[in-house]
């Protein structure tokens, strides 16, 4: 399960995609996971470790997720604050249209930024894997031994990538945009720990939709918010379909999964089942 995550992670976030040079090329893609591994794969592997033994709710995860998503485009490759990046030739129409000078970062640039970590590096493939882990979906799957490796590795690739960017590219964030990003990362763990956490509440049986509606659903969403345009209203679209997407995913996470008796004494659910035998995984 490990192991499929530290995979999973870095296929959904740069393989799928499809926007690299490497793209059709196999042997690229596989070598690229020896790199993208370590800073897609691990970060998901503390997000999905963190949860598990603090009993943080899915809202919390998206937090996490929230936090190591400008941990990567604010910190380490810096995407989100500068106007050139790797002579990529759309990128000052991304930039420019919503550009928030006194803070130096596009609305458009850091919703997509941060809600593709959110989305596409973090929940989708946490959710993929633990829907195939059956009982081991809801327990640690690391000693704090392999916790400490994780987090080693993914802070010696970030390094890698934070030196690249700054020996090879003329446009670099300030300490200012540096500090303040690193600030929003510390405020978005701490509420993940505190207020995502599972409080123990009655979940009720909720009725829950067949994989089809949910899976069609997830993809007019997903297609909605990669086509909104560079501007202040496709960030307000793009952003009223991320809190249409997390509302019914935070229903959804509420709805009871295993509602067949338990083998003892005829009662819907077991000891373990009354706290875990949920739905684990909303939709994107």
């Amino acid at each position: 399960m490990v192991l499929g995550l530290v995979v999973v992670s870095p296929l959904f976030a740069e393989s799928l995609a499809g926007y690299d040079s490497t793209t059709g090329d196999p042997a690229a893609l596989l070598g690229g996971l020896l790199f993208f591994g370590p800073l897609y794969g691990c970060p998901a592997l503390l997000i999905r470790e963190i949860a598990r033994r603090f009993r943080v709710g899915w809202g919390g995860i998206a937090v996490l997720s929230a936090g190591f998503g400008v941990l990567q485009a604010g910190v380490i490759d810096q995407s989100m604050f500068v106007l050139t990046y790797r002579d990529i030739p759309y990128w000052d129409d991304m930039v420019r249209p919503t550009l928030i000078e006194p803070l130096g970062f596009a609305g458009y640039t850091a919703m997509v930024f941060i809600g593709g970590h959110v989305v596409w590096s973090f929940c989708t493939p946490i959710v993929l894997v633990e829907s195939l882990g059956g009982a081991r979906a809801r327990v640690p799957w690391l000693r704090w031994r392999g916790l400490i490796v994780a987090g080693v590795l993914y802070l010696a690739v970030a390094a890698l990538i934070l030196v690249d960017h700054l020996r090879t590219q003329v446009d670099h964030a300030s300490g200012a945009q540096v500090g303040g990003a690193l600030t929003v990362v510390v405020v978005l763990f701490a509420g993940a720990l505190t207020l995502g956490r599972e409080r123990g509440a009655s979940r009720g049986d909720l009725a829950v939709p067949s994989v089809r509606v949910v899976g069609l659903l997830s993809l007019v969403a997903a297609l909605g918010f990669n086509f909104v345009p560079y501007s202040w209203p496709g960030v307000a679209g793009g952003m009223a379909l991320a809190v249409l997407a997390a509302g019914d995913a935070g229903r959804l996470s509420l709805g009871t999964l295993d509602r067949a008796p338990c083998r003892r004494g005829g009662r819907r659910g077991g000891a373990g089942q009354s706290r875990h035998g949920v739905l684990r995984h909303p939709a994107r």
